[in-house]
């Protein structure tokens, strides 16, 4: 991570290698996308608890994501109380009932049809925890001197998708949420200006009557996403 101090590059040997058979490389392979292939976006929580441990380790998994320069330009803000949910959904919600009145356009609320999404969001309340991602777009000494930060949405996207395989791998269910404009949550999580709020994420367990819609079973084939040459 960047610094005042005038850092050199040190190579050292590769701390951490596998040694993974070229015959055991495609059960690996195939292993870990049928585990990824049972992970759900969920709309209902339950409200057993998680205990926080959980979530800082699946927080310390996050941030072992590369980053542009490996700056690691992100923060993550674990929610538990209720009161701080509470105010992050009425929020949350001025802003989705916006949204959904127009504020979005014809074309964007009937693509959300099949979803079955609308204004209220319950789960920012009844899920035991949220996690809000902040991207830090710049980073600042303690003097308040400025220094610039690289690749900042592709190092904190990246981290992003580690914290959700992690979270999954963990037992969880996830839901994100993106309402707009976000910069509420600086406010009520005290975060600076220079961190612009990415995601909420919602973190449990699902309820015994939790749905998912069908359509989230259609992925897209092999041939459609990626081309080899």
């Amino acid at each position: 991570m960047f610094s005042r101090d005038a850092l050199s590059y040190d190579p050292i040997p590769l701390p951490d290698r596998f040694e993974i058979s070229d015959a055991d490389m495609q059960g690996a392979a195939q292993a870990f996308f049928e585990k990824m292939g049972q992970r759900h976006t969920v709309r209902d929580f339950s409200t057993r608890p998680v205990a926080r441990e959980v979530i800082e380790t699946t927080l310390r998994t996050a941030g072992t994501a590369p980053s542009g320069a490996n700056h690691q330009p992100w923060h993550f803000a674990a929610i538990s109380d209720l009161n701080l949910k509470q105010r992050i959904r009425e929020e949350a919600e001025e802003e989705e009932r916006r949204f959904y009145a127009g504020g979005a356009g014809d074309e964007w609320i009937k693509a959300l049809e099949p979803i079955g999404t609308n204004a209220v969001k319950e789960h920012l309340t009844i899920a035991p925890w949220l996690i809000v991602v902040f991207a830090q777009r710049w980073g600042q000494f303690e003097d308040g001197t400025r220094f610039k930060n690289y690749y900042v949405p592709e190092s904190v996207n990246i981290a992003t998708g580690f914290l959700l395989a992690a979270l999954h791998h963990a037992g969880l269910c996830t839901l994100t949420h993106t309402p707009n404009p976000m910069r509420f949550l600086n406010d009520a999580l005290d975060r600076p200006a220079s961190e612009k709020p990415t995601m909420i994420i919602a973190v449990g367990h699902p309820s015994e009557s939790a749905t998912v819609p069908s359509v989230a079973k259609l992925k897209k084939p092999l041939e459609e996403i990626s081309s080899f040459f």
